[in-house]
């Protein structure tokens, strides 16, 4: 997967980063809970003012790719309920003309 696209890997390694550094903030945190969650805030927003373009990016890319594979998805199930069709006005031909033959 990420050797395709490193933006994705890139966002991947942040969530992970932001994750990994809230646990141990949280294991490690000397602070009572009102202070700690002021810190963990200011800690949050500070990450995402950092990181918002590659961030923006990264989100702007996986819509995309949702966008892409929703288009491709519905034109497989419109080729499918073709095909489907087309299959069964075949049947009913062949039936009508063996009925006919009889």
């Amino acid at each position: 997967m990420c050797k395709k696209d490193n933006s994705i890997c890139f966002a991947i390694g942040i969530l992970t980063g932001i994750v990994g550094g809230i646990a141990a903030g949280l294991l490690y945190a000397p602070k009572p809970g009102k202070e700690f969650r002021e810190d963990i805030k200011n800690t949050v927003i500070d990450v995402a003012e950092k990181y918002s373009p590659e961030i923006q990016k990264a989100k702007k890319q996986a819509i995309d790719i949702i966008k892409s594979s929703k288009y491709k998805i519905e034109m497989e199930y419109k080729n499918f309920l073709d095909n489907m069709k087309a299959q069964k006005l075949a049947n009913a031909k062949n039936i009508e003309t063996d009925v006919y033959n009889m």
